[in-house]
């Protein structure tokens, strides 16, 4: 997936025919409050998992906890680079350093949909993570269910490529992390936004 990331916000259009509006301007800006409680859960090292241009790297680094971003997208890889963000460019699925020894996973905005499989990314994120480490995974509200889906970016500056994609609610999220080998901690709603908090087992 490839996107390009500018002030003014987009939509991903699903091909189960959901339309999720993509706030772009956010991801440039500062962690908001909603977001900033839940990195109070994390612990570290903290590995963001398609960050973006890396505003949740940035708060990390400024706590004083080590801090990692993986993007694909370059535009955005540029943006937190500009920034001061220590990121990757390169798929979570690729090399990793550190393997086996993070503390946190962070999934915000959606990214638990990466390459439409999640059982595979959470599989992917348990070989990165300590015991007992952590996912902390933005999820859709109860009633959205799981649907793997192609999806594309829509905005002013034009369309993605199709590409795989998944979304999963608050209720699915449960068998897909004891399938991946994880252990449900917590579900928290916040501002209208809900996550859970996954750990490893050991």
């Amino acid at each position: 997936m490839t996107m390009v990331v500018t002030e003014q916000d987009a939509l991903l259009r699903c091909s189960d025919g959901a339309v999720v509006p993509l706030p772009v301007s956010r991801w440039m800006d500062e962690p908001d409050p909603v977001e900033l409680a839940m990195l109070d859960v994390a612990r570290p090292p903290v590995l963001d998992v398609g960050c973006g241009p890396g505003r949740m790297v940035l708060a990390l680094s400024r706590r004083g906890i080590p801090t990692l971003g993986v993007e694909t997208a370059p535009s955005a890889v540029d943006a937190g680079l500009t920034r001061g963000a220590s990121i990757l460019e390169r798929s979570i699925f690729g090399a990793v350093p550190g393997a086996g020894r993070w503390g946190t996973a962070l999934l915000f905005d959606g990214t638990i949909g990466i390459g439409g499989c999640p059982e595979t990314l959470l599989a992917r994120l348990a070989e990165l993570l300590r015991p007992g480490g952590l996912v902390i995974a933005e999820l859709d509200p109860p009633g959205v269910g799981f649907h793997r889906v192609q999806a594309r970016i829509e905005s002013r500056l034009g369309t993605s490529q199709w590409f795989p994609w998944a979304r999963v609610d608050a209720r699915a999220i449960g068998p897909l992390a004891r399938g991946a080998g994880f252990v449900l901690r917590s579900l928290r709603t916040r501002g209208g936004r809900w996550f859970a908090v996954l750990a490893r087992e050991p």
